[in-house]
């Protein structure tokens, strides 16, 4: 910090780079490289697989899907009173890429709220659909009936996810399942009549009703891809049907991100303290570190690219009881082939732990990239304090990575002008007058996740739960 003089009254103003009297502390005596404690493992930039991409973009081809991907509706809380956020009905895949602005903030405020108990029953099997529900708040169950006639868990929907525009195209429309709550919540509701009310004066909304319904009645894999047509099993001269792999017309398009920081080093001290240890050289270690740690928390969280935002909704699950269990790890593994590892925070891994103890398991610790940690069904549980914990909750991810098989991947560019680590390169600025010398130091970097069930996340993972 130094001191200026203005009308008589001194003023301070922070310093640009490094002081004397602190590179003063690396020129005597015996002493250590100077230390930073906000390095971590960075697992997740160990692991992924690297694709260098030219011309800073990255194009991910995929085979023709009918089936639209099911997102999360979004909404506003004064008080006790809850609104939906009318754009984001655009994640209910009937209104996927409608335009109309002002018919979906009519259609937002048809929502009635609705507060449910635990246990209550919200939806019961084998009755008309007849509403539209949203859930703002809270954990709901999805139960069928088993093949003795036991009731089944089919699933689990909580905060955004929406529950009865299947009606669409349910030939009976009646519900196929039952709701019932977990815990206690807040749900929005639209009845049928007054959706179909603003359907009948909207041609826009009437076709986009019936595109939606005519994709879903074509020829289409158990994961929405167009199908192909082959015929097997059959004899003597049958006739084969013909068939082409159609791919998506507008495919996703990754571009590099950038974290960048600008080192400035002051020449007296670049050149009368840089003995024993180069001062610019440890100013710069510590920088890189820095930018690391930044872009495995954009590859985690950034909104357009990272990990936890882009995973699709059917490969997000809901934690049963709320800690994470060996069930939900275990249903979190069996939705994707060839899982490579989870990703979790600490406090979600301390979490897991304390579940095995109570259960009187014990998850073996393995070698993986020369580290030892703990695994899960033999798929290694890696640490990554990037993943958000927001009110004692948090997520865990499962992986499969690389090109060669369908998997996450990170994106980096080729060899950069004065690279110093792959991705990442440090460029001269000059010496202002001031003496000050400049750095431009950047880290150039995205993630892509190749096809859906590349990734799954366990959602709302309690951490803060202890057994007694």
């Amino acid at each position: 910090m130094t001191t200026e003089t203005t009308a008589g009254i001194p003023q301070s103003r922070p310093r640009s780079s490094l002081s004397v009297a602190a590179a003063k502390n690396l020129a005597s005596t015996t002493k250590s490289a100077p230390q930073m404690q906000e390095i971590s493992n960075r697992w997740l930039l160990r692991v992924l697989p690297w694709v260098e991409v030219s011309g800073g973009t990255y194009r991910v081809n995929r085979r023709l899907s009918y089936a639209v991907g099911r997102g999360r509706v979004s909404f506003t809380q004064t008080g006790r009173e809850v609104a939906v956020v009318p754009p984001t009905l655009r994640e209910v895949p009937v209104l996927r890429g409608f335009e109309d602005d002002a018919l979906l903030a009519e259609l937002a405020g048809r929502f009635v709220q609705r507060d449910f108990a635990a246990g209550e029953v919200l939806i019961e099997q084998g009755r008309e659909i007849d509403e539209v529900y949203l859930i703002a708040h809270g954990k709901v169950d999805k139960i069928g009936t088993g093949k003795y006639g036991d009731p089944a868990v089919l699933g689990t929907f909580a905060d955004g996810d929406h529950i009865g525009d299947e009606a669409l195209t349910v030939a009976d429309r009646r519900w196929p399942y039952s709701v019932k709550a977990a815990t206690a919540g807040t749900v929005m509701v639209l009845a049928w009549p007054a959706f179909q009310e603003i359907a009948d004066r909207s041609e826009a909304l009437r076709d986009q009703i019936l595109a939606f319904i005519a994709d879903s009645r074509l020829p289409q894999t158990h994961k929405g891809e167009a199908a192909i047509g082959m015929s097997a099993g059959h004899e003597g001269e049958h006739e084969l049907p013909t068939a082409f792999v159609d791919y998506e017309l507008k495919p996703r398009e990754y571009e590099l991100s950038v974290a960048q920081t600008v080192l400035r080093v002051h020449s007296r001290v670049a050149d009368l303290y840089n003995k024993p240890m180069d001062q610019t050289e440890h100013q710069l270690r510590l920088t890189v570190e820095a930018l690391r740690e930044r872009q495995e928390h954009e590859l985690v969280n950034n909104p357009e690219f990272g990990l936890l935002a882009n995973a699709e909704y059917g490969q997000r699950i809901q934690t049963h009881s709320g800690p994470p269990t060996p069930d939900d790890m275990d249903e979190l593994l069996c939705r994707r082939r060839s899982t490579k590892f989870y990703l979790a925070h600490p406090k979600a891994v301390a979490a897991f732990g304390r579940e095995c103890n109570s259960r009187g398991l014990y998850p073996e610790a393995i070698r993986f990239e020369g580290r030892t940690v703990p695994s899960w069904r033999g798929v290694p549980i890696l640490t990554c304090n990037k993943i958000p914990v927001v009110d004692g909750t948090t997520s865990i991810l499962a992986m499969r990575v690389g090109e060669d098989n369908q998997g996450v991947i990170g994106l980096r560019p080729g060899a950069l002008p004065d690279e110093v680590e792959p991705g990442l390169n440090v460029r001269f600025m000059g010496i202002d007058e001031k003496a000050v010398i400049s750095y431009l130091v950047s880290a150039y970097y995205s993630a892509a996740i190749l096809v859906p069930d590349a990734i799954g996340v366990l959602e709302n993972v309690n951490v803060s739960h202890w057994q007694h």
